[in-house]
């Protein structure tokens, strides 16, 4: 599920095992703006290229659906949906599970900026909470996004989070990519891709992935190899 950073400060935990997701400080925030704004200057050069994007998204009416994006693509998903959110995917609320460590919170802060709502909690960290609350945001017509390698890999490794969520809302999972020709690249777990002014991005969109309500645990292995599977078809490094 989304987050940043594998080194984070966990969650607070109070008295009755009930854990606080941390909130971004006023240098986090700072930070937050300062990132928020440096993207929304790139977007502004960026030129998107989507190819067969399905009409489907594109319908306001349409149900809600989880997208699965890679960890490290989140700046493009970013600066996309800011873009061409209305145009391609109906301009839908869309809410995104977040880490509750600190590093966290920097990202919480960043997704607010750009308009989307963070779900604070992880695997390790108000996991079952976390998950009804994202469950609560379907209900309310937003769509879920979920990194599902996140917060600390490794790297283009399924987790259990994404079925799970599939499996509570009955919602479709949708596989997205996102390939930058001009990057940087740090050194993160992730390889995290930041993208560079005048870059082009191509977006590809696999086909809808529907989880059943009751499955073994033998089939929730195999949903979660057949997501990598498709995941990786449209990922281009």
């Amino acid at each position: 599920m989304a987050a940043a950073g594998s080194l984070s400060k966990p969650a607070t935990r109070k008295p009755g095992g009930v854990v606080v997701p941390h909130r971004a400080k006023w240098r986090q925030r700072q930070a937050a703006g300062f990132v928020s704004g440096l993207l929304r200057g790139i977007a502004t050069t960026v030129r998107f290229e989507t190819g067969e994007f399905p009409a489907l998204l594109a319908q306001p009416s349409r149900e809600p659906v989880i997208f699965s994006i890679w960890h490290n693509r989140l700046a493009a998903a970013l600066i996309f949906n800011q873009r061409c959110g209305k145009r391609y995917v109906g301009g839908k609320p869309m809410a995104a599970m977040v880490s509750a460590s600190r590093d966290g919170g920097f990202l919480a802060r960043v997704l607010e900026l750009f308009g989307i709502e963070p779900v604070r909690g992880s695997s390790s960290r108000r996991g079952p909470q976390a998950l009804r609350e994202f469950a609560t945001m379907a209900e309310r017509g937003f769509d879920l996004v979920i990194t599902p390698d996140g917060p600390r890999g490794p790297c283009y490794q399924v987790q259990d989070g994404v079925v799970h969520t599939a499996q509570l809302t009955g919602l479709a999972v949708v596989p997205v990519s996102f390939h930058l020709n001009w990057k940087v690249r740090p050194n993160s777990w992730d390889r995290f891709q930041i993208p560079l002014p005048f870059s082009r991005c191509r977006i590809r969109v696999g086909e809808f992935i529907r989880v059943p309500r009751e499955i073994r645990d033998e089939d929730r292995a195999a949903l979660r190899h057949k997501l990598k599977r498709a995941m990786m078809d449209l990922t281009v490094d």
